[in-house]
């Protein structure tokens, strides 16, 4: 199978075509030449869209499907679909399932589900036993069949020996230690960010220093062991400028942040919609302007959609129940163009996430590998639940004003387009 990208302007840094708007001839998934202009062969599949951009693919280190358990929610082959037309050509699989993945043969389980798909998939392990925060998962097995990181999805390991014992063991493997950023004692029953929108709505708040104080006992526990240690979803300014310093200081840390909470606020409050009921929840005007300033320094490694589809039954309820999560795979780059460049956001749901999770990455040019996101920067659109193309809808971004288009992607031989 041979592809032509006509006139495709590339995004890459790395490349030696990094900015200028190229045809790209790929056969058999190699890229087989670039140049000005490649004469149309009957051959070949063309693929002549407006503004056309292309970059590296795109890898989601925060992705939660259905599948096993949640079916209704989402499968892991249409959430392959959802990636794929998303800009993904990568994906990590969060272990919040039925089983919870905490061994081998469920690492293998996802592993296989996705042969012959376009998208690469890698499974997060459990970093304790069925995420009950108790027992060591077997880790050392999981990342041998597949599993390039550990951690408990949306809940903090309470247990600080535990964490301890697990950033030490790890090494052994350079195992990546995942840590979610939260404090539960502190933020108790809390649902939304503890503060003057909460208090007038009559919510109960989650304040920033339950996130704060988990981040500090964390980097605290990675000063004393060593090895390496994810952060992921950080959501306020502190939380950011105690990983700045950690860095400063040589730990091996890093951190990510939700494409939602880089560009809303808890305003959104007003109005009681689940959609925007998330873990962590939105924060204010000023920890969103210092987690984009966290993001422009290199504080902040990964931007991540953070996609959790929750079926209609656990969204439409009251607001304090309702279940926290949002499809995100869909607005990723959409919202994300509202507020950075290209190049920013290609560094930090490309570059940045495939080295810090070990995967690896090839750049734009002659004779390497084809692993490509098809975009166009330009134009703007209101999204609504027309542009979800996950099963379940709970999307945070209706009703906002988004930038740009995602085409599709490249990989693995195959070509997905929207």
């Amino acid at each position: 199978m041979t592809t032509l990208l006509k006139s495709a302007t590339i995004i890459d840094p790395q490349s030696p075509f990094h900015n200028q708007t190229k045809d790209i001839l790929i056969t058999n998934g190699t890229i087989s030449e670039i140049s000005d202009s490649i004469t149309v062969n009957d051959e070949y599949t063309v693929v002549d869209l407006e503004n056309l951009h292309v970059s590296t693919g795109w890898f989601d280190t925060s992705v939660s499907l259905g599948e096993p358990g949640y079916e209704e929610r989402e499968t892991i082959q249409h959430g392959l679909q959802v990636a794929a037309k998303s800009g993904f050509t990568q994906i990590a699989i969060n272990p919040n399932t039925t089983p919870i993945i905490d061994n081998k043969s469920l690492v293998e389980f996802l592993i296989n589900k996705a042969t012959n798909s376009p998208v690469n998939v890698y499974p997060i392990g459990a970093l304790t036993q069925k995420s009950k925060g108790v027992e060591m998962a077997e880790l050392f097995d999981m990342q041998q069949s597949g599993a390039i990181a550990f951690g408990d999805y949306n809940k903090p390991i309470e247990n600080d020996n535990l964490l301890k014992i697990a950033l030490l063991y790890a090494q052994n493997f350079d195992g990546l230690v995942m840590s979610f950023p939260k404090n539960k004692k502190i933020a108790g029953e809390g649902v939304a960010n503890e503060g003057v929108n909460a208090t007038i709505l009559g919510l109960k708040g989650i304040p920033n220093l339950a996130e704060e104080i988990q981040v500090a006992r964390d980097l605290f526990l990675l000063e004393y062991t060593g090895g390496k240690l994810h952060i992921p979803t950080i959501s306020t300014e502190k939380s950011a400028q105690l990983i700045r310093e950690a860095k400063e200081k040589g730990l091996q840390v890093t951190c990510s942040v939700a494409v939602h909470n880089l560009t809303l606020t808890d305003d959104l409050l007003h109005g009681f919609d689940a959609n925007v009921k998330v873990n962590p929840p939105l924060r204010t005007r000023k920890d969103v302007d210092a987690l984009i300033a966290g993001v422009k320094d290199g504080t902040i490694d990964i931007i991540t959609s953070d996609h959790n589809p929750i079926d209609i039954e656990d969204k439409k309820v009251e607001f304090s129940i309702a279940k926290d999560g949002t499809v995100g795979m869909e607005s990723a780059f959409t919202a994300l163009h509202t507020i950075f460049d290209l190049e920013t956001i290609v560094n930090c749901m490309s570059t940045q996430p495939k080295r810090i999770f070990g995967i690896s990455e090839n750049s734009i040019n002659k004779d390497q590998v084809a692993n490509l996101t098809l975009f166009n920067p330009k134009g703007e659109f209101e999204f609504s639940e027309e542009n979800i193309v996950s099963t379940s809808k709970n999307s945070i971004f209706i009703g906002h004003k988004l930038k740009g288009e995602v085409y599709g992607i490249y990989a693995n031989e195959q070509l997905v387009l929207k």
